[in-house]
């Protein structure tokens, strides 16, 4: 998942957040009523809480034995409580750091399962010099990540050792912080290693061949793939994710990907020049709602308006086409999908006993200590 990059400077966050403002101005007087059944007073803590819970149905058996959801309820009973506290507050600081760290979960799992192997701190002089082997966080596709993902996870890690030391691993807590009420049970990597990265993570131009192989690959299927790219709803992109979209797209009369709707590509455009603009312009996932988590998404898609080629591309393919008109038809159902796919995402090869550890700091591993 593309998401916003790095932590800006005081001036950086005005243009950022200025620029932001400005397209989704530009995109919502032409959109009107496009937002039609979106419910006001909704946020991205609640809504993210709803969807991972299934929106208050009956949660089902876990999906992997080994995990469990009571799996800290004797020695960290508290852990939902000082993990929600933090992030809560991380959330009324700098709202988007409720999709930096799903997206954060995201490059976690899809890169040698659940185990917090993406957060261990990049290496001396970047795995360029012979510091030691490259680490996850070196790599080109996770220099990206927000710095705000990391330390709202860093802070939740001390204030769960503050009350319960040594007990709970980086890779529950993340997965707590991304999504509340998870299987918990997952032990922490021994190693981060930065040639895995690559080959487990989409890109903004992968297709939805690529897409469904790389699920399949995990264990997921194209109905977890539509629902968990419903992550979407909030969060925001780079110009350089989509700006092939916007000019000299091939076969285009007017120049930009002709499924891409026109008053959303006059937009974009004017926030991403086709060379020399803000490298710190973003623009969000989701134009209607894009504070909101919701399944706006899915409405975006059918109107022409996904910002990512991955995101229209599952609108435009006949095999996932069906799942983005379902999940955009029902809210419920969308939460009820995401709760799912997350389920089946956090279980992805997870590490147990002597083959994982706790960490004291989830940016270094025991050893380094």
């Amino acid at each position: 998942m593309e998401g916003s990059r790095g932590r800006l400077g005081r001036d950086g966050r005005r243009s950022h957040f200025y620029s932001f403002l400005v397209l989704s101005c530009l995109v919502a007087c032409s959109t009107c009523g496009f937002a039609e059944g979106s419910e006001a007073g909704s946020n991205v803590t609640g809504g993210v809480r709803n969807a991972a819970k299934g929106k208050g149905k009956r949660r089902a058996a876990p999906i992997r034995h080994q995990l469990s959801l009571d799996f800290y309820t004797h020695n960290c009973p508290q852990l939902d409580r000082i993990v929600a506290s933090v992030t809560a507050q991380r959330f009324r600081e700098r709202p988007a750091t409720g999709a930096a760290v799903i997206r954060l979960f995201f490059h976690d799992c899809f890169v040698e399962g659940c185990d917090a192997s993406v957060l261990i701190a990049p290496s001396a002089g970047g795995g360029r010099a012979m510091a030691g082997p490259a680490v996850e966080r070196d790599v080109e596709e996770n220099r990206s990540l927000p710095e705000e993902a990391f330390e709202t996870i860093e802070m939740a890690k001390a204030a769960v050792e503050r009350q319960c030391p040594g007990v709970v691993t980086c890779a529950d807590i993340l997965a707590v912080a991304a999504r509340d009420f998870v299987h918990l049970g997952r032990k922490d990597s021994r190693v981060s290693l930065a040639a895995k990265v690559s080959p487990n993570l989409s890109r903004a131009n992968s297709t939805v061949d690529d897409l469904l192989r790389l699920f399949a690959g995990k264990g997921l299927s194209a109905v977890d793939l539509v629902a968990l790219s419903g992550a979407h709803t909030i969060g925001f992109s780079h110009c350089d994710q989509f700006v092939g979209r916007l000019y000299d797209f091939r076969g285009s009369a007017t120049g930009g990907d002709p499924s891409l709707d026109p008053r959303l590509l006059k937009a974009l455009r004017m926030s991403c020049p086709r060379a020399g603009g803000n490298g710190d312009v973003v623009a969000p996932f989701d134009v209607r709602t894009p504070f909101d988590f919701d399944h706006m998404y899915y409405g975006n898609l059918e109107a022409g308006m996904g910002l990512l080629a991955t995101d229209q591309a599952l609108y435009s393919d006949s095999r996932t086409r069906p799942v983005v008109q379902e999940l955009g038809r029902d809210k419920a159902r969308f939460f009820e999908a995401f709760a799912g796919g997350m389920d089946k995402m956090g279980s992805i090869r997870v590490k147990k006993g002597k083959t994982g550890e706790i960490r004291k700091v989830c940016s270094k591993h025991l050893s380094s200590h």
